[in-house]
């Protein structure tokens, strides 16, 4: 492919991420395992959380911009929750089962990326939530997640 889309473009866009994490939500208050770490969570939440991925995935900066934050300010949110192997295992698979509830973007190329951020980023989030003092600076760059191995969208004609 000659114009490869970001994974923000490939995967719909702000509203669809937006949706994306407005049902997992749902879901995470529903969850006995889960509801404890994000029983007061503000009600822009889940937007905040939206558009940090969309900017992560190569989207505009919704989250930077928009709502103010920064990569040290979401490492922040973590510090200190003690997160467990088993809550990031349950986020992960309730995040999943969100992205095809909305028939969010499913071929085996953006599954690999989102899967891949996913276990990356809930591992850190996991690490961070042992610590007592943020390890990134106020400035550190946004983290970039791109396509990874496959390079690009499936696309059975090439």
């Amino acid at each position: 492919m000659k114009n490869v889309p970001t994974l923000y473009q490939w995967a719909g866009g702000k509203e669809a991420l937006e949706k994306l994490t407005k049902l997992f939500y749902e879901k995470v208050l529903q969850d006995n395992l889960l509801y404890p770490v994000f029983k007061n969570m503000s009600a822009e939440h889940t937007k905040h959380v939206a558009h940090f991925i969309a900017e992560v995935f190569g989207g505009p900066e919704l989250y930077t911009q928009g709502d103010d934050g920064s990569h040290a300010k979401m490492i922040k949110h973590h510090i200190g929750k003690l997160l467990t192997e088993e809550q990031r295992k349950r986020w992960i698979q309730l995040l999943l089962e969100s992205a095809d509830e909305l028939q969010l973007a499913s071929d085996p190329e953006f599954r690999s990326a989102l899967v891949a951020y996913l276990e990356w980023g809930s591992r850190i989030a996991v690490i961070n939530s042992n610590l007592t003092d943020n390890p990134i600076a106020p400035d550190a760059p946004m983290p970039k997640w791109g396509w990874g191995v496959p390079g690009g969208p499936y696309n059975p004609e090439q």
